[in-house]
């Protein structure tokens, strides 16, 4: 970044669902902790695209499994959305 201090959205889920926030200059281990984090989430989203469209072809999936994939796909949206909030934030703080 420029040295400037920032306040970040951090890609999980304080006390009570509530989010957390790091003043930061975008260095440091726990921006670098949140940048790992927001890659597995956002890896682990996409393996879960592929997982349900493979599960959504099975005419012989339960409704079971798919209440299952639908509470992994609402906890990936969840991610993925904390995520695209905390960057367009930061994209913002730059204009």
């Amino acid at each position: 970044m420029n040295g400037r201090s920032t306040v970040r959205l951090l890609p999980w889920a304080g006390a009570e669902g509530k989010p957390c926030y790091l003043v930061t200059d975008g260095t440091g281990p726990l921006s670098e902790v949140a940048d790992t984090v927001e890659s597995v989430q956002l890896t682990m989203a996409a393996e879960l695209l592929g997982h349900a469209a493979d599960l959504l072809a099975d005419h012989r999936a339960t409704s079971a499994q798919l209440r299952f994939l639908l509470a992994r796909m609402r906890e990936a949206l969840t991610d993925v959305h904390r995520i695209a909030v905390g960057r367009g934030a930061r994209l913002a703080e730059r204009n």
